[in-house]
């Protein structure tokens, strides 16, 4: 899979993708993240590329849209009650120190000198990072016991467990049937998380969303579409 990163005007940068198993341009735009081309393997950069610049309106006004949910990303700072599965960040005012972050058992701790770095681009991506650093240690220490325990329940296979810092999906089955959970699940509620552990072990079974795939999912869920519904209150990008 080949891709190019292509400036259009009045756009910006747009990320072009190839890949043999898409039938038509697709135009993605997603929060923090840009504008992403999938191009189908018959189909050229030069006419994907055309094909954006048509399309130039609808992705600028797609973008505005963007910029306001960009904007409820949290903003780490003094005061904020912010909790993941099993730790809570807290903040520690320490006038002649520099912004440093800890993570340990049960708290991420943020020692900062000035609310003013706290709130510094550089101060916000070393808590975000720290953030995610707990959120890695939770799903390690959570989720692999939690598939093994609902794939057993159900009696359903999976080769291997795979937890990453995905941009845009909770989670993801491959076709030898690995499966991928994202680390920003440890932010959902219990009955959200076991839905998606489920959603992925049942593309072991059913590698589409048809018919057969949600059925399998309502016997093993208890209430599959009520769940998806729910699951769009959360993002994986925004928190």
């Amino acid at each position: 899979m080949s891709s190019k990163v292509h400036y259009i005007n009045t756009i910006g940068d747009v990320e072009f993708v190839k890949n043999t198993r898409s039938k038509s341009l697709r135009i993605t735009i997603k929060p923090n993240e840009g504008v992403k081309v999938t191009i189908p393997s018959y189909v050229s950069f030069s006419n994907a590329f055309r094909f954006v610049e048509e399309k130039k309106d609808w992705i600028r006004n797609s973008l505005q849209k963007m910029k306001s949910l960009e904007q409820t990303n949290t903003i780490f700072k003094p005061g904020i009650d912010f909790t993941t599965r099993f730790h809570n960040l807290e903040f520690i005012h320490q006038p002649e120190s520099a912004l440093t972050a800890k993570v340990a058992k049960g708290f991420i701790r943020i020692c900062y000198p000035s609310e003013s770095v706290v709130l510094s681009k550089e101060g916000q991506e070393l808590i975000r990072k720290a953030v995610e650093f707990g959120l890695r240690k939770e799903a390690k220490e959570f989720l692999p016991g939690r598939v093994k325990e609902l794939a057993a329940k159900f009696t359903i296979n999976y080769s291997q467990l795979f937890l990453k810092n995905l941009k845009s999906r909770w989670g993801s089955c491959s076709s030898v049937n690995n499966i991928n959970l994202n680390i920003h699940l440890m932010r959902l509620p219990d009955h959200l998380i076991d839905y998606v552990i489920l959603h992925e072990l049942t593309h072991t079974v059913h590698k589409n969303h048809g018919p057969k795939f949600w059925q399998t999912l309502e016997n093993l869920s208890g209430n599959a579409r009520l769940f998806a519904k729910e699951m769009k209150k959360y993002r994986t990008r925004i928190y």
